[in-house]
């Protein structure tokens, strides 16, 4: 049985504004973990693009940053309209889940792209943009990434005010990368359930981007998700593996209920992946393990799609 999947969280576009010219997104690559043809190949349905700022572009120029970026991911998709479309509501999600095209949704990986206005959010939901994490692992205006520690600060008062406008939006509030005071603070003011695109649980691989049992437990009662990421340094530390990766899924389940679990692969964002999820065209290994752990069929459904379907039914504009 094959399985639709949403993927939370890769770093592509990077690759489509890349200068070295052997990147083609149309045709299977050797490089990287995503394209195309290898999206169909894994069965996704919808992939979330993340667009991530690089340091040479913090504080100054983080806008800017993010407009190439958004220029080359639509320079890119545009090519392939009759395979690709970008989710801007819910009347594009709905036709494109029950259709044959891959829907992608483009999300930025940092609040310094606002860099301090809440104006530049609006435009950036104008230009397409439907989610935004408040940090990466830096301190920022809206709040401290885990770089910084994982206790500190919470959400400043812009903070708050992206937050609260990020609802009025329709626009997906992502807490990977914050510490865990703002990653309360945030939940605790969300009037819409959070998503947390790519960790993994602190319980069985203690590094400061996964989550605790206490956090996991709080994301259930927010009724959001968490998509679970095939880094090996967030699986284990000396002996990461498709199943410890198992491991994962099955504490997350227990812990904050299969209802609030998904994939976040942070592919093309990580150097290393484990053995037999090479790139996105190996997602069925993954489906397999989910089987071999005993997860029903109506549970695979939720973990690979139905999770992510049912928050972004209740952010996203109508």
């Amino acid at each position: 049985m094959r399985y639709p999947i949403i993927d939370g969280h890769c770093d592509t576009v990077h690759r489509f504004i890349s200068e070295t010219g052997n990147y083609d997104f149309t045709r299977h690559n050797k490089e990287g973990h995503i394209d195309l043809p290898r999206l169909r190949q894994g069965g996704i349905k919808l992939q979330i693009f993340a667009l991530y700022i690089e340091q040479d572009f913090k504080p100054v120029g983080a806008v800017r940053r993010c407009l190439q970026l958004i220029d080359g991911y639509y320079r890119t998709v545009n090519r392939v309209q009759a395979d690709l479309q970008t989710i801007l509501n819910l009347s594009d999600l709905h036709e494109v889940i029950n259709g044959s095209k891959i829907a992608a949704l483009l999300s930025v990986e940092g609040g310094e792209a606002l860099e301090g206005d809440l104006a530049v959010l609006r435009v950036l939901f104008r230009l397409g943009v439907r989610g935004l994490g408040l940090t990466w692992n830096q301190r920022n205006q809206l709040a401290v990434g885990v770089g910084k520690g994982l206790q500190g600060d919470g959400l400043t008062s812009f903070g708050r005010e992206v937050v609260r406008e990020m609802n009025n939006l329709g626009m997906i509030v992502d807490l990977a990368h914050i510490n865990e005071k703002g990653f309360y603070e945030a939940m605790s003011l969300s009037n819409v359930p959070i998503i947390v695109s790519h960790a993994n649980a602190r319980a069985l691989c203690d590094h400061p981007r996964n989550l605790s049992d206490s956090q996991l437990k709080a994301l259930g009662e927010n009724n959001g998700i968490i998509g679970l990421s095939y880094y090996p340094s967030f699986i284990h530390r000396e002996s990461p593996s498709l199943e410890k990766l198992l491991d994962h899924f099955v504490h997350v389940a227990e812990v904050a209920g299969i209802e609030h679990l998904g994939f976040g692969s942070d592919y093309d964002g990580i150097e290393q992946t484990i053995k037999g999820l090479d790139d996105v065209s190996c997602l069925h290994q993954l489906v397999d393990g989910l089987i071999s752990r005993g997860f029903t069929s109506k549970e695979i459904r939720q973990i690979t799609s139905e999770n992510y379907l049912r928050v972004l039914n209740q952010v996203l504009p109508a």
